[in-house]
Order: structure tokens, then sequence, then C-alpha cells
């Protein structure tokens, strides 16, 4: 399922609707996965866990309710997370076929972004 986590009083967006997100939010964090795929579920509960609460405005595609999403993006390999800033990709963790990415490799991103913003 596709949502936005928003940092407490920050304005609501649609629960998935990630370019409502890029006009509105000048950084933000966005999950790219599939359901059905087993390394986006196992890496979604790390997603979730450095989201919730962090400060930091993520939201979560799937590819079964915006495909299109997947190739503007060019996202071949899930779970993919970008890091949008002003709305323009700034930085990208693709998944290793199949591997999939790690917590590690999360925080890693995120320690980079937030030393960059």
């Amino acid at each position: 399922m596709s949502g936005i986590f928003r940092r407490s009083g920050a304005p609501a967006a649609k629960p998935g609707d990630i370019e409502t997100a890029l006009k509105t939010k000048k950084n933000v964090f966005a999950l790219f996965y599939a359901t059905w795929c087993p390394f986006s579920q196992a890496f979604l509960p790390h997603f979730q866990k450095h989201a919730e609460g962090s400060g930091r405005d993520c939201v979560r595609i799937t590819i079964d309710e915006k495909e299109a999403l997947f190739d503007k993006y060019n996202v071949q390999y899930m779970p993919t997370v970008i890091y949008f800033k002003d709305g323009k990709p700034e930085r990208r963790l693709d998944a290793t076929p199949r591997v999939g990415l790690t917590e590690k490799q999360l925080l890693d991103l995120l320690k980079s972004c937030d030393a960059a913003r």
C-alpha cells in the first residue's frame, strides 16, 4: 500500500501522491517497491522504522498502483529508494538484483542526505 509518512505539523498529502509531496516538500525520500517482491517485503519494515517519527518526509509507492512512476524514475530493481530535493532526484539507492537492500544501506543514504541538506 502506498502512503506518506509526514512530519508532525506538516500539511497532509493524499496517500500515495508523490507528485503532491514533491511539489510541497523540500526533501522527500521515496521507496519504490512491490507487494509481491520478497526483497521489498523484507526491506519495508526498515524503511518504515526510519521514516516514522524521523522528521523526514517519506513516501511509499507500489508498482501495483503507480507503474508509470517506475518508468519515469527509471526504477529497474525493487526496492529502490530515491531522495528528492526540491522536487528533483538527488540521490538513489537501487537494490542489487536477487539481493535487495539492507538497513545499513538505508542508514548510509539517510546520513549522506541529511548531511547535504
